[in-house]
């Protein structure tokens, strides 16, 4: 238990709250009655592993912070107080300051915003997390994280609108707030209330006021839309601040008022309007997953058209189902998925606790995806043990096994919906709200776009080289490979023209982010929509010289090999920018504190060496 000072100052206590039944969100602001009896009260929270049930009458209570940005001086003792109880390095920082400002002189303002973890009713972290290391508790509502489960996948960071999960670079793991609960279990405010100078934060059950405050806004302008999480956090914010209020950091986004007197996200051109290539800043430490989503697409789009295509009497395909290639083809489709499930355990910051990725398999898309992946490597390498003895190379060199097609088959038809259902959910890990750029339904296209197009190329590239080595016709094998390649380029070609569009009109942050694209990454986004349209001719030009038989099957090969290139280029550059131009719906930052740009900069010049300046490498 938390030792209570004998000079403990009153203010640092909680009052007795006069709160009503229910939350804003209606909710019942009992945890015990929201529960419906399943949790219990005095139950002990073993904090810091030792026993023993708190003094707080409240405990079973939803409790939640009050942020009076009236108040706010921006003296970050709040942070400092926060990080100095949690033993936080200067990189990591549970609480955070930032602001907003907007005006002319002599009338300009700005508004400081606190911000930590809002222990939300609706809390998005706890159910993408795979580990299951988040856990909504019914003792003051706190949603409390163990950083010993987790494995670095930093899925938490993502869907969190409000920053709140930090993923510590060096260590390999995230870490946040926890609502100072061993303070509140001896009837003490969390740290960071305590150490406040200007009386901007306050802590109590939720829709309790503090004394002297007239509002309990569950917004402010800069805060994310809280129907995203249903935060427990209220605001007063008294003063007048301009129609339109900009971010000091690097975001590209300020918040204009509208006629609800909301203030929402537009698009703030911070970046000018000159296009660029920044190649180099394609790379980033989502490399990994750029490679995971790209060779497990490869795999199913393989797969599936290979078996599928057999199994659906398609001529070319059958012929290749009983060639001795057909092993090769499959192992390959097996290999690329082992591929992408390796580079995904490399992204953690953990990889050696990979295995704990299935372990929230109720909630969490991240698990559904690593199943279904995993699910069809295993049916998917058992059609092949099921195939081989069939294999004319096999039987050469090992003799007769006999033959076993019926559980090659049953083998095959299980990993279709396993694949499938890998995809499916490796397309809803990213439609994040928090994530407006990402949460659209160009995801999906872009995805199943690029299974059709990879599958087509590789199974025309090795079949139509096993045909010509027996001597059969390719025509027939290319149509069929290129009409899929069509199908794929073109559905993506679709999902990205609408996407600019919506993203165009949306005013947020993925207007934001697609504002980035087509400036900051400018020229390499034309790159990457030109060569798509080259797809298109080359696919188009490939399929009429098949149908009019003008091209030989050694005068396809060109265009079949330019196709290729044409198209891994674009998979690539489209996939990096996928995970590059993101931009959150995060509380705003500081000049230099949680400010991008800024970090950038430390890291090119050196000052990140400096442990103080709170900026460091990712080292994993």
């Amino acid at each position: 238990m938390w030792q209570v000072r004998d000079d403990e100052p009153q203010y640092a206590f909680l009052k007795e709250p006069k709160a009503p039944e229910v939350n804003f969100y209606e909710a019942p602001i009992d945890l015990i009655a929201r529960s419906g009896g399943v949790a219990e009260p005095g139950r002990e929270m073993f904090i810091n592993d030792e026993p023993g049930v708190g003094t707080n009458p409240n405990r079973n209570k939803q409790h939640a912070f009050h942020f009076t940005a009236d108040n706010c001086i921006g003296c970050h003792a709040c942070e400092a107080a926060c990080s100095e109880k949690n033993d936080n390095p200067a990189h990591i920082s549970f609480r955070s300051v930032g602001y907003v400002e907007g005006g002319t002189y002599p009338d300009f303002r700005r508004m400081n915003i606190s911000m930590a973890c809002n222990h939300c009713d609706n809390p998005v972290c706890l159910k993408g997390c795979p580990t299951r290391a988040y856990t909504k508790h019914a003792e003051y509502g706190a949603v409390l994280q163990d950083p010993e489960t987790c494995f670095g996948c930093g899925y938490c960071t993502w869907v969190c609108p409000y920053n709140a999960p930090q993923l510590d670079p060096i260590k390999g793991q995230v870490s946040k707030c926890n609502m100072c609960v061993d303070r509140l279990e001896v009837n003490l405010k969390p740290a960071c209330v305590s150490a406040c100078l200007g009386n901007a934060l306050n802590f109590g059950v939720v829709e309790d006021l503090p004394e002297n405050r007239e509002q309990g806004k569950v917004s402010i302008p800069g805060f994310p839309d809280p129907e995203i999480t249903h935060p427990n956090i209220r605001f007063q914010q008294v003063k007048h601040m301009p129609d339109e209020v900009t971010r000091p950091d690097g975001m590209p986004v300020k918040y204009h008022k509208h006629d609800d007197g909301q203030y929402r996200p537009v698009v703030d051109q911070k970046k000018g309007v000159d296009r660029h290539w920044n190649l180099k800043r394609l790379s980033s430490r989502e490399n990994p997953l750029v490679i995971f989503t790209l060779s497990s697409q490869a795999a199913l789009g393989l797969f599936f058209s290979l078996f599928l295509g057999a199994q659906l009497g398609v001529e070319p395909l059958q012929a290749l189902r009983s060639s001795v290639m057909y092993v090769p083809m499959v192992a390959l489709a097996v290999a690329f998925a082992g591929l992408g499930m390796l580079m995904s355990a490399t992204h953690l910051g953990k990889p050696l606790r990979f295995y704990r990725g299935f372990n929230n398999l109720r909630h969490s898309p991240v698990c559904r995806e690593g199943l279904g992946i995993l699910l069809f490597m295993v049916f998917g390498g058992l059609h092949l043990l099921a195939a081989l003895p069939d294999n004319a190379v096999f039987q050469s060199l090992l003799g007769d096994w006999g033959s076993y097609p019926m559980l090659a088959s049953v083998f095959g038809w299980l990993a279709i919906p396993a694949g499938a259902t890998g995809l499916y959910y490796m397309i809803k890990c990213y439609r994040i709200p928090a994530r407006p750029f990402w949460n659209h339904w160009q995801t999906g296209s872009s995805f199943v776009g690029t299974s059709l197009v990879f599958g087509g190329l590789l199974l025309g590239l090795i079949g139509g080289f096993t045909l010509v080595w027996l001597e059969q016709s390719t025509a027939s094998l290319v149509a069929v490979c290129v009409m899929l390649v069509l199908a794929g380029t073109a559905l993506e070609a679709v999902g990205l023209w609408r996407h600019a569009v919506d993203m165009n009109l949306a005013n947020n942050e993925g207007s934001a982010s697609h504002y980035v694209q087509s400036t900051v990454f400018g020229k390499s986004y034309t790159l990457r929509n030109v060569l798509l349209g080259v797809n298109l001719v080359l696919a188009l030009a490939l399929l009429g010289g098949v149908f009019s038989g003008g091209l030989s099957s050694w005068a396809i090969l060109p265009l079949a090999l330019a196709l290729s290139l044409a198209a891994l280029t674009v998979a690539l550059i489209g996939r990096a920018l996928f995970y590059v131009l993101v931009i959150p719906t995060t509380m705003p930052g500081a000049f230099f504190w949680k400010n991008k740009d800024f970090e950038e900069h430390a890291r090119e010049i050196g000052l990140a060496h400096m442990p103080q300046v709170g900026v460091v490498y990712h080292s994993h």
